[in-house]
């Protein structure tokens, strides 16, 4: 009878995979419960304690040291106690073996449903423990079944939820299909452990790459951040703690062959790995290839960084519907405004000017400007301070005459066309350009002596003969000597 209580005892914990120590102890609580209802009353404190070599049960009653019994379930004399324990003393509790006869009995059938429960809680105490010790970490299991949209995965001793949330949603999943997932929460409800795991978390792509890069499982190369959209694209930024060593490199390994068994995994995710930089700018130009970029701008007080790009590279930066600005921004954690070249250069033209005082270096200023007037207000004016606003340029002053007399606009004009002063006269005479020019030979009006060229295969129209007309009388004139008086 013994040897068949250990016997099943052993096959049970081989059954649950528990240790043989974890059933003795569930078997014991079972018989706890099952005496107290056939032999002892609920008011006593008893214990089973079952021997592991032999499998003997017994059962110990706790009982207090009186004088005077009143109750002898629980109370037990100083003399009867002495003879148990020599040194007891009044007040004390003493255990006492009160083993029923029929406790094989008891044992097989009253507490059988009691054992199994304790065994049911001892393994998913067991379960627990076991997983939640594993948070965070890739597990391998296979699909099982499917229900409301929910992906039931065996990873062993229990079964996973990979919720919808949880799932890439260019994946599809089988039936039977082996699966990496890193597990997300182990919680512990009426029915067991609840497993959750996900396909979809930026910690699944850092485990993996612990898995296949040795350099990020040792710590050589450290992941500083990542941004992923699952399914499509991600982005992880990698730095070397030790001099010498290129972290990308080692990421990507020889010919690309650890970067391609992740993606395999990844269902053909594209992975982008960039340097890491303490400096923002770097870190932001780094971030956004492989696009090319110009230069960076921070603004520390807002975290938005303005990055300027060639202009045929505008697209490559933003990405396809702005993935790749997406994913920068993410990894990085600066908002990314992303300008062309042109558009950069165009701005700082555009720059605003104030009527009447120069250009404007202050946003403060700018904004005070009255956008119909294109003034700023007196009061506003006289406090400016000399460095915000650039001085227009100045223009050459002319020095103006004032022509009043004959005289005066003589000796304005140039001395080549002054006309000499008349003997006798008292006042210049004034003379246009005409006048002094020798007078031009009249143009010979004889057809026959002028040569006229005709193109080869072409031929003359109307608005042709007009145009030569026209050249012909403006060309041709008689200048006639007149004098004039200009008073």
């Amino acid at each position: 009878m013994k040897s068949d209580f250990l016997l099943a005892i052993t096959q049970l914990a081989a059954e649950k995979n528990l240790p043989k120590d974890v059933v003795l102890g569930a078997v014991e609580a079972a018989l706890v419960s099952a005496y107290k209802k056939d032999s002892f009353s609920s008011n006593q404190n008893i214990a089973v304690k079952i021997n592991p070599s032999t499998g003997k049960v017994e059962v110990w009653v706790e009982k207090t040291v009186v004088e005077k019994v009143t109750n002898p379930d629980i109370e037990i004399t100083l003399r009867d106690a002495k003879k148990l324990k020599s040194d007891i003393k009044l007040g004390e509790m003493l255990m006492i073996e009160s083993t029923p006869e029929n406790a094989g009995r008891i044992a097989a059938q009253t507490a059988k449903q009691v054992i199994l429960q304790r065994l049911h809680e001892a393994e998913h105490s067991a379960i627990f423990e076991e997983y939640a010790d594993k948070e965070g970490e890739v597990v391998s299991g296979v699909v099982q079944r499917f229900e409301a949209g929910q992906a039931f995965i065996e990873l062993g001793r229990t079964e996973a939820v990979l919720p919808p949330a949880e799932q890439v949603r260019t994946e599809r999943y089988r039936v039977g299909q082996h699966l990496k997932v890193v597990l997300l929460q182990v919680a512990r409800t009426t029915k067991g452990p609840k497993v959750i795991v996900s396909r979809s978390h930026p910690e699944l792509l850092r485990r993996l790459f612990e898995l296949e890069v040795p350099e990020v499982y040792n710590g050589t190369v450290e992941i500083k951040s990542i941004a992923r959209e699952a399914g499509f694209r991600s982005k992880i930024a990698v730095a070397a703690k030790q001099e010498g060593i290129d972290p990308v490199g080692c990421c990507v390994g020889l010919r690309g062959i650890r970067i391609q068994n992740i993606v395999s995994e990844l269902n053909g995710e594209k992975i982008d790995v960039v340097m890491w930089s303490a400096d923002s700018a770097t870190f932001i130009a780094n971030a956004l290839s492989p696009a090319h970029i110009v230069g960076v701008q921070l603004n520390n007080e807002d975290q938005v960084a303005t990055v300027t790009v060639p202009d045929k590279q505008l697209s490559l930066a933003i990405g396809k519907e702005g993935q790749n600005a997406r994913l920068a921004a993410k990894l990085t954690g600066w908002r990314i405004d992303i300008k062309s070249a042109s558009a950069a250069e165009l701005e700082k033209i555009k720059e605003p000017e104030l009527a009447g005082v120069g250009r404007i270096k202050d946003k403060d200023i700018i904004e005070s400007i009255d956008k119909e007037s294109g003034e700023l207000p007196k009061e506003l004016l006289e406090g400016i301070e000399p460095g915000l606003i650039e001085e227009p340029e100045k223009e050459e002053e002319k020095e103006e005459v004032e022509v009043t007399e004959p005289v005066a606009a003589e000796i304005l004009m140039p001395p080549q066309i002054r006309r000499r002063q008349p003997a006798g006269e008292g006042e210049p005479k004034l003379r246009f350009a005409e006048d002094i020019m020798a007078p031009r030979r009249a143009k010979e009006t004889d057809k026959s002596a002028k040569s006229k060229k005709k193109k080869k295969g072409g031929f003359k129209d109307a608005g042709e003969e007009s145009g030569k007309a026209a050249r012909k009388s403006r060309h041709d004139y008689t200048v006639v000597e007149e004098d004039e008086d200009y008073t």
